[in-house]
């Protein structure tokens, strides 16, 4: 039948989704609210203050350079990327940072990280490990002044003393920074390992619990569950949080089982720092990571091995940061060789006039 004059034709596809990106940022927050929630109960008020300031600055930093670009400010920050990226690096800074800390954070995350390439689905690097990787370098005392691991209402600091020591550095009388902070698991093994300790000293340690860090094990497990959603949902591939954590625990076992007083097993790697964070809500970013099904599975491996080593033998106690900036500058490249053989095709690619290209027919 001709068409009519007031007939319109479309490409394909023709399924209609409803995943927006906005839906898509919110639901990953959603997936981080059980994590948050067994955060605030063994590090306190300090949590929520971090995601409060981060946000409140990332919305801040993102408006003004929407600003400057000449962009719609309310139709971009709808979207929520920017929300999403403050919620990741409060989580992942300590808990009662000062407030100048998580600005500076926000800002290298979403103005140089993300807006500087061209804003959301243009940026090369993880905007919130970037921020984190920028703070950690720049003022490493602040960024390892870790809160004690103890349950919230054991803790002696209360919403507006918080709230106080964030934005002025004052601790009631009752309370001194030496009482109130402590190194992280990680940290503590690096450091007692170099003594000469063993892993089972260590693990006699107060700072450890039942099979990771005291506190972290429990964080780790409730952020495992909001990731396990993810992939439920579908909003996320199994392929980088599997090889992520696979590459992590098998490293892990191999050396420990070399040298069980030396090297930590896989359970102390897994549940540890923020691992299961970088795994299910960092690593899975869709920009910056590799998007082939082969690409995700190199990608992967790669941040687990990377996490591995420079715990292990680097200078910092965690490595996701580094691990998943230094695979995003990969990321273009897996995606490039690892272009899966379209149905019907005979390869990935084809040659034309004696050059070959990729993602068409071989045989013309």
């Amino acid at each position: 039948m001709p068409l009519q004059q007031s007939d319109t034709v479309v490409s394909a596809p023709f399924i209609e989704s409803r995943q927006t990106i906005s839906v898509v940022m919110r639901q990953v927050i959603y997936a981080l609210i059980p994590g948050i929630a067994v955060a605030v109960y063994f590090f306190g008020w300090g949590v929520l203050t971090n995601l409060v300031i981060a946000s409140a600055s990332a919305l801040l930093w993102e408006s003004v350079a929407l600003y400057l670009r000449k962009r719609p400010i309310i139709t971009y920050l709808s979207d929520t990327s920017a929300l999403l990226t403050a919620v990741l690096l409060g989580l992942a800074l300590p808990p009662m940072a000062p407030w100048w800390l998580l600005v500076t954070g926000t800002f290298f995350a979403i103005v140089v990280a993300k807006q500087l390439y061209g804003g959301l689905g243009y940026n090369t690097l993880n905007p919130a490990m970037a921020g984190y990787a920028v703070l950690l370098i720049s003022f490493p005392r602040e960024m390892s002044s870790w809160i004690t691991p103890v349950t919230l209402p054991a803790m002696d600091m209360g919403f507006v003393e918080t709230l106080v020591f964030v934005f002025f550095s004052e601790l009631p009388n009752s309370v001194s920074l030496d009482s109130l902070t402590s190194a992280t698991p990680l940290d503590y093994m690096r450091t007692e390992i170099g003594r000469g300790a063993s892993f089972n000293d260590i693990n006699s340690s107060s700072v450890v619990g039942a099979f990771s860090g005291r506190g972290a094990e429990w964080i780790n497990l409730a952020i495992l569950l909001g990731g396990l959603w993810l992939c439920y949902k579908k909003l996320i591939s199994w392929h980088i949080p599997v090889t992520v954590l696979t590459s992590l625990g098998v490293l892990a076992g191999i050396f420990h089982i070399y040298s069980p007083d030396q090297y930590a097993g896989p359970l102390f790697h897994l549940f540890s720092g923020a691992t299961m964070l970088c795994a299910f809500f960092i690593a899975t970013d869709p920009v910056s990571a590799a998007t082939t099904p082969l690409g995700k599975v190199i990608y992967g491996l790669g941040i687990g091995i990377l996490i591995y080593i420079i715990r292990t033998w680097g200078g910092y106690p965690d490595a996701v940061a580094f691990a998943v900036l230094l695979m995003n500058f990969t990321a273009p490249l897996l995606d490039q060789y690892a272009i899966p053989r379209n149905y019907g095709f005979k390869s990935k690619g084809y040659k034309s006039k004696g050059v070959w290209r990729k993602g068409s027919i071989q045989d013309e």
